[in-house]
This record gives C-alpha cells, structure tokens and sequence, in this order.
C-alpha cells in the first residue's frame, strides 16, 4: 500500500499534536463508514431495477411452490445477461457489506461509535439527502462536476444503464490516473496528504477534505495511524486509541452452526483480533483496509493480470456453498446461487465487474424494468406469477389474477408511487436505525429480514412504476402519545365500526428490529413475547425456562412493546406462519397506552398472519367492547408485497 504522508512532515510529531491527529483519524474512520454506506442503496437500486423475478423458499418448505415474485435475484447457473447482471451486482452489494462492517469495526475500535444515519446521507426521517436528480457529489471523495469524463453525471438511485455505470465507475474508479480525470484548476481540492492542513480538534467529518478515490482516503487513514510523537517515537497513533474490549461485530468470519458454520474469508480477519502487542493488530487493520481497497479497485498497481483480486482476499466457495444453501419451492436443496454469484466474480474487482456489465449494457442485452412491455399500460399477467407447478387453493394465498389486477391497479395510480417510495425509505430505516444499535448494544440483533425487505421494496417500485423509488421522500411525522396500527382494518383507536385503511406511511418498516413502538409488529416472523432472538422463517425460542406448551409468542398488529411482536408493515396478503403455537394479546389502556395482558389465541401451521391478526383484534376489541367491521380484503398494496422473508 503505498503512503499518503507529505514527506515535508517532521517525524515524530510534537506531541501537542496529538488530540488534533486523534480527531483526525476519527473523523475519517466516520467517513469510512459513510462512503461504504453510500455505496448500498445505489447497487441495490441498480440491481433491482434488472426486469427479472424470484421464488419464496426455505428448507422444508413449500408455501410458495409455483409462484413468482417480480424482482430478481442470484442465480446459480445464469444463462441470460440479466442474469449475468444480477450475479455481479449481487456480488458488489455483498462485498460492499464486508466493507462496512470493516470499516465500522475499525471505528468501534478507534472509540469512534459509527453511525449508520449520518446527516450527511440522511435528513431527521431518514431520507436520504445524498441522492437526487440535481446531486453531483460521492460523500468525502468527489464532485462529479469537477472531472473530466463524467460532469454530466448525476448521484442517484437509477436503473443499469450508461449514465449509471459511468457514476460507479467514478466511485470504484482506481488511484492510478485519477489526478487526471480530474479538471486541472480543480486539483487542488483532492488528494490530500497527511497530517491534514489547518485541522483543528473540534474538527468532524464535515470537515474533511475531499481526498479524490476511495482508496487515498483509506491510504490516509492508515497513515494517521502510523504517526508517532516525540517522547515515546516507538509508539504510534494507533496504540494510543486500540481499545481491544470495543465492540466488533462480524458477519462473515464468525463460525455459528448450523446457521453459518463455516469462516467466509481464509486469507484475513474481518475483525481486529487482540494481539501480545497493540503493534501487531495494526497489521491486521493493514490487511483490512487492503482487502476493501483491492476487492474495490483492485490490488497495487500497476496490476500484471486483468483478475485484480488476489486470492487471500476472495471468500471460499466452500464456506459459501455451506453458509448460504438454496431451495427448491419444494423444501429440497439445490445448487446455492449466492455462492455461485460471489465466487464466480470474487477474482475481479468491483471495477472490472462493472466494466463487464458496460459491454452488456453497450450491446444492449440488459432488459431493464423501464424498458419491459414499455407500451403497456397493464403490463402484468397472471402468468407472470406462476409456474406450472402452482396449485390454487394451497392455503389461503390470493390468486395470481388478483395479485396480477392490483399490480396493474397500482401501476396506474401516481399517487401510490410516494407511498410504495415510502415503504422502502422505511424498510432502508429499518437497517440504519437497528445498526446504530448493533454497533453500540451487544443484545441487538443484526436486521436481516430488513436486508431482504429492502430489496423486495426497491423491486416492487420498479416493477409497478418503471422507475426508482424516490429514497429522498420522508414518512409523515409520527404522531405523539397516540397508537399507530400495523395494517389495514387493525386500528384499535377505531371505534367506528367501519374498516380502517392500511398503516400509516410514518410506520411502514420490514424488520421487528425496528419496529419504533406497540402495536405496530406486522409478519410472520413470530417472535417470543419475552423478547430476544431475531427475525426469521422459523419462531423464535424465548430466552426463559419454559417448555415448548407454555411458549407464548407476540401476536401481529398486537405487540407490547417497541421492537417486540411481528415486522413488515404493511402485512402482505401472501405471509403465511410456517409453523403452529400459542400468542399472547394485549391491551393498551390510559393515556399512556400501557400493554395490559388478555387472553391467548393459537395460530396454525399455513394460517395467513393477516387472519391471526384481525382475530386478535377482534379478540381486544371485544375486551373493550367496540364494534367490528368485516374482516376486510386485502387492498391493492397489500396484494402486491411479497411476503417477507
């Protein structure tokens, strides 16, 4: 890795400059965290936006055998360019989550807390503010308008296509000839060296220079941690700020049968181990900065081979094939796609993937959802949402005609794009907000259902409107001291008689995790009324000393507290519970709204959770005595969500 430091710079330092270094190096490990952060959303967008769709499974299961979802996904052995497509940015957004649980680790470790909503992305109510048709600048690194080959380029959520490979070309693009994509009377605003000129203490990342890639950005971060300073030169800025007990989390390297049994990445830590001495473990932050800068832009250059990564740095296909399986719709293993997808691009980087998706794109052989059946009003058709194997009647799913009618029904309605763009600036919340807490509180839970429900927002926006859902959009205040409702007919405030309509916007989220308070838990992923555990496709034990028969778990649209009871708000007409047990309900009496324990309900294996939870709404709203509409039909959006998986 080469070095950033400005070779004028007396070394040691004196050491009165070392608060000014401390927060220096701080700041840029925020700025890390920011920029990898950046990076997600556009590369989720961009592969949503491939016209594509996808099956519901899991081991064992077959709820959704023979139906489809719009949306695409990993593909095991992909024979079209879509999803040739698909495959390589899969592989990028995952890489991508590697770097940012690097790059927070290393935060965490510098005494930095990492925050994941950041007012330079995001604004009070988590849109985000750094995308938009009139931005023009990659957080911290550069301002497009600056350069020579892409000042007609725009930073927001798009479809793939020229203009879009051009701005992640800009953000992936190589330290070597990237002085001269820059505009000469703009130079000087780049590419700074170390220590940073006219840095004061009370200094944030708002306050760092722009340092031109990506790459000089990590290349300076680790040159600040190799200052030392008079009085103790042996010792160095990094040994002053370890904190060995500070809390790392770890996704990929970490071994937890049966779940993910095996290590991702042979070749490094994705943590920093502790060591005998601090000096060591600034090897392992050497070899964590290079891994994220060479799967990035690939390895010192100039490169000998056009497959820029090297191999220590590429996850196993083992590992893969073992941590990630996938099903068949009828419960039965098959080849894993996400394996075949990461290793498959893992010898190139993100660069050079892009640069593979260009040739397709300058060939035209990408269909995008813009450009599907684009002279149809009514693109959808009930065959667009089975296979031969679907059987009608199988539990109690809507039919592929009805989802197919509100899909056409939506499409056509422009009021419905804001809410739809709504729903994934909520289920993106969902994973911002909970990381907050991840990288702060041991007992969090990582939000992986919101990992999946974003995609699955992203890519119902693009396939009822043919265009990008709008991430700058903010939901609705939340209104203070009142009880907000998980989804359509479940208000318990409603004394009408009469059906409400669905949640409000300010609710919408994909993940228990981030459900913000009572009342408002949506899905299936049952979670016990004890707390603990995360979401998923089986029920969660409690963390106490009871027995199977005496488990009791937190009803849909009727959980107790914040972060208790179901997720996915709204409730998709298609979530089914995957298996049988006992719910607790509650009331919420006073004006504090305090859960007050009532009667228990059972639910079943294939039972809808929409059904479960309007029983347990009847079931409150008789405690109180108040009137109860008919349970109503699923209007048009919860017909259109998939179920959350």
């Amino acid at each position: 890795m080469k070095q950033a430091v400005a070779a004028e710079i007396e070394t040691p330092r004196p050491i009165s400059h070392l608060k000014t270094d401390i927060s220096a190096v701080r700041a840029i490990a925020q700025a890390a965290v920011n920029v990898e952060l950046f990076t997600i959303p556009l590369y989720l967008g961009a592969m949503t936006s491939i016209q594509g769709m996808h099956q519901i499974t899991g081991a064992k299961q077959d709820f959704y055998r023979g139906r489809l979802w719009p949306g695409p996904a990993p593909t095991a052995e992909p024979k079209t360019a879509n999803e040739q497509a698909v495959n390589i940015i899969f592989s990028v957004f995952i890489e991508e989550m590697l770097h940012l649980q690097m790059a927070a680790n290393l935060a965490s470790c510098l005494g930095v807390k990492p925050s994941f909503t950041s007012p330079l992305l995001q604004n009070d109510h988590h849109g985000w503010v750094c995308y938009g048709p009139d931005k023009t600048t990659i957080p911290h690194i550069l301002d497009l308008t600056d350069t020579v080959p892409w000042p007609h380029v725009k930073v927001d959520i798009a479809e793939v296509g020229e203009a879009q490979l051009d701005l992640f070309e800009a953000i992936e693009q190589p330290e070597e000839g990237a002085k001269e994509n820059i505009k000469p009377e703009a130079r000087h605003k780049y590419f700074p060296t170390v220590p940073f000129r006219d840095w004061k203490p009370e200094h944030t990342e708002k306050n760092l220079p722009m340092f031109g890639t990506i790459g000089h950005m990590y290349l300076c971060y680790y040159d600040y941690l190799n200052l030392t300073y008079a009085g103790k030169p042996e010792k160095k800025l990094w040994e002053y700020l370890y904190d060995d007990q500070a809390l790392q989390r770890d996704l990929f390297n970490a071994e937890h049968p049966p779940n993910h049994p095996k290590r991702e990445y042979l070749g490094f830590d994705t943590t920093v181990v502790s060591t005998p001495t601090t000096r060591r473990s600034l090897r392992q932050v050497w070899d964590m900065i290079s891994a994220i800068t060479d799967q990035g832009e690939g390895s010192e250059l100039p490169r000998v081979r056009p497959w820029a990564v090297m191999d220590k740095y590429q996850a196993s296909r083992e590992a893969l094939e073992e941590n990630y399986p996938s099903y068949t719709d009828e419960g039965g293993k098959t080849k894993s796609a996400s394996a075949a997808a990461r290793f498959d691009n893992g010898a190139m980087d993100h660069y050079e993937r892009f640069a593979e998706i260009r040739d397709m794109v300058e060939k035209k052989e990408i269909v995008t959802w813009p450009q599907w059946r684009k002279d149809r009003p009514e693109p959808w058709e009930p065959a667009d949402l089975k296979t031969k194997s679907w059987q009608p009647g199988r539990y109690k799913l809507p039919s592929p005609e009805d989802v197919a009618k509100a899909m056409n029904e939506l499409g056509r309605d422009p009021k419905m794009y804001d809410r739809i763009s709504q729903a994934a600036v909520g289920s993106i919340a969902g994973i911002t907000t909970v990381l907050d807490e991840y990288w702060s509180d041991s007992e969090v839970s990582f939000p992986f259902p919101s990992m999946a429900g974003s995609g699955d927002r992203m890519a119902i926006c693009w396939a009822l409107f043919r265009k990008a859902p709008d991430l700058r959009g903010t939901p609705g205040e939340r209104p203070q001291g009142q009880l907000l409702h998980a989804c359509q007919g479940l208000d318990l405030t409603n004394t009408t008689g009469q059906p409400n309509d669905c949640a409000a916007v300010s609710v919408y989220h994909s993940c228990r995790g981030s459900n913000a308070c009572k009342a408002e838990g949506g899905c299936g992923f049952v979670q016990a009324d004890e707390g603990g555990g995360n979401c998923g496709f089986v029920l969660v034990k409690a963390k106490s000393g009871e027995t199977e028969d005496e488990k009791l778990y937190s009803a849909p649209g009727d959980n107790k507290c914040a972060t208790f009871g179901g997720c996915a708000v709204p409730i998709s007409a298609s979530q089914i519970f995957p298996t049988t047990g006992t719910m607790q309900l509650y009331d919420f009496e006073g004006s504090g709204n305090t859960p007050a324990k009532l009667d228990v309900i059972g639910f079943e294996r294939g039972e809808t959770v929409y059904e479960v939870a309007y029983r347990a709404y009847r079931k409150v709203m008789a405690h109180r005595g108040q009137p109860v509409a008919e349970e109503p039909k699923p209007n048009n959006v919860r017909l259109a969500f998939p179920p959350s998986t």
